[in-house]
C-alpha cells in the first residue's frame, strides 16, 4: 500500500470517526436535556404516540429483523426492503406521505380532514353521515330563545313509565351503575324552537338533550339498573370561568371526576349529545314510527380507547338486531379534527353518544332512548350473569 493510499484512509477514518463522535454526543445532550427539563417542557406520550402513528408501521417490523433475521421471512414478496430514512423523516416533518394525497390536501381544503377518521360497524355505506359538531360563540349558546314543547311530549315518558312498570327480578338496588352527563347541555332542536331555522342556533337552557337523559335515566332505572344523571350548565358554567365554548370537555372532565371519585360502583358513563346533522340523515322509520338515529363516538386519542370501543361495537351490533337501521355506526375521532378523547380516558365502558340531529323531535328522541335502555339493559345483565359464573 502505497503512502497517499495510506493517507486517504486515514483521512476518511477521521471523518466517519469525527461524525460518529459528533452524533453520539448529541444523542447523550438531547437525552441529558429530556431527562433534566422541567416535566411540563417534556414530550408527553401523547405527543410521541402522534409521531410515531404518522410513521410507516412496516418501518418497526424492520426493526425487529435486525434482531432477529428470521421475521423477515414473513414479509411480502417485494416489501422486504425497509423504508429510506430520507421518506420517513419527510413524512414525519411534512405529515405529507406522497402515496396518499388526502395528506396533502387534509389541511387545506375546509372540512376535507374529518375523512380521516375512521366510521366501523356502520349501518350503511353513506360517508355522508360522519357526525357534525356545533361550535358556536358561547354568547350564541347562551342566548335567550322561544320554546315549545307539547304537553304530551312533556308528560309521555311519565305516563309510559307507569303503563309498563313491573316488578324486576334483577336490579342494582341501591345502586347506581351507569352515569349519564352532558358535556353540550343546551343543544337542542329546531322543532322546538319556533323562530329558530339555523342549526347552529339550535341551544337553549331548558328544552334541549339533557331532557333524552333524564328520559334514558328513568328508563333504565325501570329495568332495575340505577343510573345517576347530572345536570350541570355546562354553558352556564363556561361563561362563569370565562372560556370558550371549544373548552367544554374542560369543565365537564371535572364532573366526571367527581362523579366517579364519589361512586365506585360507576360501571358506565355515557355522555349524551345531538347531531349537527340534518333530518334525513339522523332519522330512521321502524315499524311506521320515525326514531332519531344514535351514534357512538368514541375517542382513540388516549392508549385505553380500545375498551370503549368494544363496548360501543357490541352495542352497535344488538341495537341493528332489534331495531335496524336504528343505530348509525361507530365513529372514531384521533384529535386531528376535534377533541380526540372526550373524558373517555378517565373510566373504562365510557361513550359519547349522538341522538338525532337538530331537525328530531323529542318524541322521536325518547323512543331512541327506550330503544337504547332496551337493548343496553340485556347487554348488561348478561355480562353481570357472566361476571357471577366466572
Amino acid at each position: 500500500m502505497n503512502k497517499n493510499n495510506w493517507s486517504k484512509m486515514v483521512q476518511t477514518f477521521s471523518r466517519r470517526s469525527g461524525l460518529y463522535i459528533i452524533f453520539f454526543v448529541s444523542i447523550f445532550l438531547l437525552i441529558s436535556i429530556l431527562t433534566a427539563v422541567q416535566p411540563a417542557y417534556r414530550f408527553s406520550s401523547d405527543v410521541l404516540n402522534s409521531w410515531t402513528q404518522e410513521m410507516d408501521s412496516t418501518i418497526f417490523y424492520h426493526l425487529i429483523t435486525m434482531e432477529n433475521r428470521a421475521y423477515k421471512q414473513s414479509f411480502p414478496e417485494g416489501e422486504a426492503e425497509i423504508p429510506k430514512l430520507s421518506d420517513v423523516f419527510f413524512e414525519l416533518t411534512s405529515n405529507v406521505k406522497p402515496t396518499d394525497p388526502r395528506t396533502l390536501f387534509g389541511n387545506e381544503i375546509p372540512g376535507f380532514s374529518i375523512f380521516d377518521s375512521q366510521l366501523l360497524m356502520a349501518s350503511d355505506n353513506d360517508f355522508t353521515h360522519f357526525p357534525i359538531e356545533s361550535n358556536p360563540p358561547l354568547e350564541e349558546v347562551l342566548r335567550d330563545r322561544e320554546a315549545v314543547l307539547e304537553e304530551d311530549e312533556e308528560t309521555e315518558e311519565t305516563e309510559d313509565t307507569e303503563e309498563e312498570e313491573t316488578e324486576n327480578e334483577q336490579t342494582t338496588g341501591d345502586r347506581d351503575v351507569v352515569f349519564i352527563y352532558n358535556t353540550h347541555n343546551r343543544e337542542s332542536f329546531l322543532p322546538h324552537l319556533p323562530n329558530e331555522t339555523d342549526p347552529d342556533g339550535a341551544m337553549h337552557g331548558e328544552i334541549n338533550i339533557t331532557k333524552v337523559s333524564d328520559h334514558l335515566a328513568e328508563e333504565l332505572e325501570r329495568l332495575g339498573i340505577g343510573t345517576q344523571v347530572d345536570d350541570t350548565d355546562f354553558g352556564e358554567l363556561l361563561n362563569e370561568r370565562g372560556m370558550g365554548y371549544h373548552q367544554s370537555y374542560e369543565v365537564s372532565r371535572d364532573i366526571v371526576a367527581e362523579a366517579v371519585a364519589g361512586n365506585q360502583e360507576i360501571q358506565y358513563v355515557f355522555d349524551l349529545h345531538r347531531d349537527a346533522l340534518r333530518r334525513d340523515k339522523t332519522t330512521q322509520t321502524i315499524e311506521g314510527e320515525d326514531y332519531a338515529k344514535i351514534l357512538f363516538v368514541i375517542g382513540t386519542g388516549h392508549p385505553d380507547y380500545e375498551k370503549n370501543l368494544k363496548v360501543a361495537t357490541e352495542l352497535h351490533g344488538l341495537i341493528e338486531e332489534a331495531y335496524p337501521g336504528l343505530s348509525r355506526g361507530v365513529f372514531q375521532k384521533d384529535g386531528s379534527s376535534g377533541n380526540g378523547v372526550y373524558n373517555q380516558d378517565m373510566v373504562d365502558n365510557a361513550l359519547l353518544i349522538e341522538f338525532g340531529g337538530v331537525d328530531n323531535t323529542m318524541e322521536e328522541l325518547y323512543r331512541s332512548a327506550d330503544a337504547l335502555a332496551e337493548v343496553f339493559s340485556d347487554y348488561y345483565w348478561d355480562a353481570e350473569a357472566v361476571q357471577s359464573d366466572s
